[in-house]
């Protein structure tokens, strides 16, 4: 159970979260800022109180126990970075940088940056990655835990229901897959491109733990990946969000799928997540 004063901390640090994300793309003239925003809290809670210390160096006798991320929805980095500079892998003022020519903090994660498991963005690939992550980590006899976060439109492909055969199959209890479930993607809503309900039952019909979750509910979404980090069997949370979440004209929004804001926008944006 997190305290009230760290509800508050992870409320802070999820807003400034937001906060870089609309700088960063805006800085760039480009990037991913719907589903980085809907993704705020849970990357934030994540990282922040749920991951196992996650050592800034190879060389450090800890870095093989550490738990392994996968952001299977690889266009959201701008979230993932700024998580990453709050932590200390990367100075906060490098967040500036973002997709700019030689810069380490590409439009989809690489491992140029420091805290990047995994070099993702081809959508639908990243669970089939962590799982084998998971499985080198049984063989291993390691406890490390995997964590993933997929979208909700990634899961049309079928690679995905591939991986999320094998999981179960060899008892991959050490695997946690968190779903962004927006119902938004590029092309507008999921259920009205390839419908994915009842999301919940096809899950549980593939030998999967499946907890459903408000993914704006900082206490909700501690609960729920504790929780799976007891369970034995993989786990799937999905987390029921809104695609832009803090910016009123951004949420629920298709178009804000991938554009960045102009000046005016911009400005709104930020006055709104002052606030």
């Amino acid at each position: 159970m997190l305290s009230e004063k760290e509800i508050k901390e992870l409320e802070k640090l999820a807003n400034e979260n937001r906060q870089n994300v609309i700088k960063m793309v805006h800085n760039a003239k480009s990037g991913h800022i719907g589903g980085s925003l809907s993704s705020a809290d849970i990357m934030t809670v994540l990282f922040h109180k749920c991951m196992k210390n996650v050592p800034k160096c190879r060389e450090d006798k800890n870095y093989n126990s550490r738990d392994r991320f996968v952001l299977s929805k690889g266009h959201v980095s701008p979230v993932y970075y700024s998580v990453l500079a709050q932590l200390g892998y990367i100075p906060k003022d490098e967040l500036m940088t973002f997709r700019k020519l030689g810069t380490r903090l590409q439009g989809h994660p690489s491992l140029f940056c420091p805290g990047v498991e995994v070099c993702t963005g081809s959508l639908g690939q990243g669970l089939s990655i962590a799982c084998g992550m998971a499985m080198a980590l049984k063989l291993d006899k390691n406890p490390a835990h995997v964590f993933v976060l997929m979208g909700d439109g990634e899961l049309q492909e079928g690679n995905v229901w591939e991986a999320f055969m094998q999981a179960p199959q060899r008892n991959l209890d050490n695997l946690t897959v968190i779903v962004d479930r927006n119902r938004l993607q590029i092309d507008g809503c999921t259920e009205n491109i390839k419908a994915l309900d009842p999301l919940d039952a096809k899950l549980k019909a593939f030998n999967w733990e499946v907890i459903e979750i408000d993914g704006h509910n900082l206490q909700e979404i501690y609960d729920a990946i504790e929780k799976a980090k007891q369970n034995d069997k993989p786990v799937v949370i999905i987390a029921d969000t809104i695609k832009g979440k803090g910016v009123s004209f951004m949420e629920n929004n298709a178009g804000w799928h991938g554009k960045a804001p102009n000046d005016h926008e911009y400005e709104k944006a930020m006055k709104e997540l002052a606030l």
